[in-house]
Formats: C-alpha cells, structure tokens, sequence
C-alpha cells in the first residue's frame, strides 16, 4: 500500500466513525478519539494507543471495536489486514515511508550517546523518519527493518509509586523473553522460512544497542526514577548536539526523547512492555511476589542469553513459562475472571 491508499483509508474511519484527524500540514498522520488514537509507523503499520482501562475485557472491547472499524472500511477498498510480527513477502525497499515532520532538529533522536563521533550526521527540518533512516545503518544492521517490517503488542501498565515500579519493571524485565517465545510469530521473510520463530526478536539485538536490551542497572539495589533518568539522559542536557551548540534542550523535547529509547521495557509515564499481554500478572501483588522470587538469582548474563537461545540452565524454557502461565492463572481467577459471564481468558 502506498501512503495515498493509507490516507484514504484513515480519512473514511474518520467520517464514517467519528475520529478526530491528526494532520501534520496537509497530510494526515493519525487519528484521534478520547483518550484513544492511532497513528502510522514508519512503514505503514497502524498503531492503536488505547484508552487507560480498568479491566481486560474493556480493553477486549476495545480491540475488537478498532478491528471492526478498520476491517469494514478496508474491505470495501479491497485492503486487508495480517496480525503477525514482520512483514512476511515485501522487501524492504518495497515499502513506502510514512510522512512524519519534525521540529528543526532531531535533538530527541540523537542526544543520546557518542555524539563527537556522530556529528557528520546534518541537522536540518526534515522528517522524522527520514532522519532514523539515515542513522539507523550507522548504529546496527537490522535497524532499518526494525522501522519498515516489524509489528508488536505492547502492554501499558500503572503504577502507584517508585517502590511499585521497581518491583514491576524487575519481574517484567526478566519475563520478556518468555513472553516473546509464546507469543512468536514471525517465522517468514520475503516469502521464504527464515529460520526464527521470531523474527522480530532477533531484529532487536543489532538496532542500536545503546538504546535497546535488557537494562541490567534495574536489577541494581540503587535502581530507582533517578537511575532511570541518567540512562535516559546521558549527555542529552549538555549542550552538546552539534546541530546546536550550546543549546539546552525543552521539557518537549526530553518528552520526545524518551520516546526513542526501545528497551524491551519502557518507562514513561506509565511502564510499557514490549513483548506480550501479561496484565493478569502484575496487579496481582501475590503473584508479582511470586514472580519476583522465581526470578531473583537471574543473572544479568542469563536475561541477556535467553533473548537470543534456550534451553535456561538445566531444563526447558517452556517449564518457566508453565510455571508463569500458572501464576498468570491464578491472579485472574483472584481478580474474578473465572465467572461464567467472563469470556475465556486463556
């Protein structure tokens, strides 16, 4: 699809299902509804943000509610739509890049580390996605598919205080890569099995490495908001973009910043996780303990190892995810999910 198709396409959800446009100049870029929206990736991949929910079954609701929308609009233009985690047939030359405009520099981008060595990179006004294209070959092999042929489901949740969020980032720190082997789905590239079942995952160990991983600092006794803050920072408070020299940079932009770090969990105002759907595990305190001891004596070595193989120590993987998926169980049926009027929850 090129983006004409997709801006046809946004624009009559929009009509039909009273979204509010986003536009950047003349083009539209997303859409937007409540607390919802949805917004184009750099290679065409819808994005739904979701509204912040009480239960599984309202954010359920509101899936299938953006999938009956999208579907009932794209099937009248012939257009259907693949859940899976890399674009299986095109090239990546194949795919067209998204309109996305940046403000005149692209401090959020590249503040983030080595910038002496980087400075050849040109700060001008230019699209957002133009500039990663560009940087993306500097820092990793994979990263340009990373942008172009990837697609994810991410978990958003709260948290009600710094004690709360170390405790959650740690157990869902050491459970992403088990979430990633249940849930791979990306074994094809460009038409043919390219030996992965998860494509995807294997993509993000060469994108950049100053921005993505494990983060072993969470697992350190100081590891609080501020730790956080100096990973993120780096010298990005400086002064010292070479587009800008000397030039301090915004609320705004430090806001825009955080937004292009890509650990396999993410901090914001909320914790982001960017593997798989495991809220029925961590508003439960008893298994978010329970989860915590599973995982205490995991070394940093072995969190990064079972990004990339398995077996884990002397067993299977697929016993701690069975052991997981119990917990997981267990926390539902104690937040009453397991009544008769609850669709299935596994």
């Amino acid at each position: 699809m090129k983006y004409d198709q997709i801006a046809e396409l946004l624009n009559s959800i929009a009509e039909r299902f009273e979204w509010e446009k986003v536009m950047e100049g003349d083009k539209i870029i997303g859409l937007k509804q409540g607390k919802q929206s949805i917004s184009l990736e750099p290679g065409g991949q819808f994005e739904l943000s979701g509204a912040p929910l009480e239960t599984l079954h309202q954010t359920c609701a509101e899936v299938n509610s953006h999938l009956y929308q999208v579907k009932a609009v794209a099937e009248e233009m012939g257009i259907g739509f693949l859940g899976i985690g890399f674009q299986p047939k095109w090239r990546r030359e194949d795919i067209p890049i998204m309109p996305k405009v940046l403000l005149p520099c692209l401090i959020m981008f590249l503040a983030m580390t080595d910038l002496a060595v980087r400075s050849d990179i040109v700060c001008s006004v230019q699209g957002r996605y133009d500039i990663m294209r560009n940087y993306m070959p500097k820092v990793g092999s994979l990263g340009l598919d990373m942008m172009l042929r990837t697609c994810t489901v991410q978990v958003n949740l709260g948290f009600s205080s710094e004690a709360d969020v170390i405790r959650k980032f740690r157990a869902s720190l050491a459970l992403q890569p088990i979430a990633t082997a249940l849930f791979a789905n990306s074994p094809f590239t460009e038409g043919k099995p390219n030996g992965f079942l998860s494509m995807r995952s294997h993509i993000w160990t060469d994108t950049d490495k100053d921005r993505t991983g494990m983060l072993p600092f969470v697992s350190d006794d100081s590891f609080g908001f501020e730790q956080y803050v100096d990973y993120a920072l780096d010298q990005f408070l400086a002064g010292k973009l070479p587009c800008l020299p000397g030039e301090l940079p915004t609320y705004n932009d430090w806001e825009n910043h955080l937004t292009t770090i890509f650990p396999e969990v993410r901090l914001k105002r909320y914790l982001e996780m960017r593997g798989a759907d495991e809220v029925g595990l961590f508003y439960d305190e008893d298994v978010l303990q329970a989860i915590l001891d599973l995982t205490a004596d995991w070394t940093p070595a072995e969190r990064e190892m079972l990004r990339n193989k398995t077996p884990f120590r002397d067993g299977f993987l697929k016993h701690v995810a069975e052991d997981v998926l119990k917990l997981a169980k267990d926390g539902l049926e104690r937040r009453g999910y397991n009544k008769p009027e609850h669709p299935s929850y596994m």
